[in-house]
């Protein structure tokens, strides 16, 4: 499976507390408050590599960004971290459909909800 260098997903509503509490579990990070609306903190991969992770609360249309900027994470793809918080806390996720190159069309997203998986959807545009 292709794992990428970095993973950035987007939440719908932030809990912070509740979020806060699962990425300790999952990655003994702790988040701390570093300017208005951002939150940064490190976590720690199972062989030890440190996860810098970064949380801007209001990225777009009422989402948050969550962006954790390691290969080592335990979620190869964007998608396995999306799928795995929504499945954990119960709220809207997106993320990207694969790995992004420069050039490539930055508004193709899966969106994960209640009612499931909706590939391709066009964010922000889309009004989902």
């Amino acid at each position: 499976m292709e794992r990428y260098p970095d993973i950035e997903i987007y939440l719908a509503p932030l809990q912070i507390e509740r979020l806060q509490e699962w990425l300790k579990a999952q990655i003994s990070a702790d988040l701390v408050a570093a300017g208005k609306r951002r939150w940064r903190g490190t976590g720690r991969s199972e062989n030890g590599a440190q996860l810098p992770i970064l949380l801007i609360e209001t990225a777009a249309d009422g989402f948050s960004s969550l962006w954790i900027d390691s290969p080592d994470s335990p979620w190869p793809r964007d998608v396995d971290l999306a799928r795995a918080i929504n499945q954990a806390l119960a709220i809207e996720v997106r993320c990207s459909l694969g790995g992004w190159q420069p050039g490539d069309a930055p508004d193709r997203f899966l969106h994960i909800d209640a009612n499931g998986e909706e590939c391709v959807i066009e964010w922000p545009d889309s009004g989902i």
